[in-house]
Parts: structure tokens; sequence; C-alpha cells
């Protein structure tokens, strides 16, 4: 297995020096897991420092998950040479009814 947190060193721009070392931990527990993945599952995969209530302090941690694939893709996906273009679309479905079924 790969070492995860020399994969997950170009999300410290993004994210403090604690709860990044905590997503190390869920990501190696997470890789090791097989079936259900729950709390308790975690704390007992995750080695030195991936506690229940560590978990849960990291879960409870307000990240900015839109911008942490970017950094990832920008470090190991994307050539310096290449240029990048993002597009979005804003799109409302309008209601069918007056009233919601039920």
């Amino acid at each position: 297995m790969p070492d995860i947190m020399g994969l997950c060193a170009c999300l410290s721009p993004g994210i403090a020096p604690t709860p990044l070392r905590q997503l190390g931990q869920v990501i190696e527990a997470m890789r090791s897991m097989r079936g259900r993945v729950t709390m308790r599952g975690l704390s007992r995969w995750s080695g030195n420092g991936g506690s229940s209530r560590t978990l849960q302090r990291f879960c409870t941690t307000s990240l900015h998950w839109c911008h942490l694939p970017w950094l990832l893709r920008r470090q190991h996906v994307l050539d310096a040479a290449e240029g990048v273009v993002r597009s979005g679309a804003y799109v409302v479905v309008p209601k069918s009814g007056k009233t919601t079924s039920g």
C-alpha cells in the first residue's frame, strides 16, 4: 500500500495539519476494511491515533470538499503546459404540481 500521507501532501494548502493527519487515518482504515464501513470499524482498523473520538472530531471538522479534488488533480493529473477549462450550468426544474403527493 503506498504511503497515503505522501499522496495527500498536496492537500496541505486546503487542510490544517491535524485534520490532514486524521484524513490519512480514515483513508488507510477504509482501504483496509471490507464490507460495511462504520465508525467502530474505522476506529478498529486505523492504527495509532485513530480512536473513535478522533474520528468523531474529524467528522465534525468543516472542510472545503469542493476545493480538495482540485488540489489532487492539479498535483497528480494535470501537466504544467496544459490549460484547464471549467464550466457549470445552473438548472432549476420546476415543480410538476401544486402540492406534494401524500
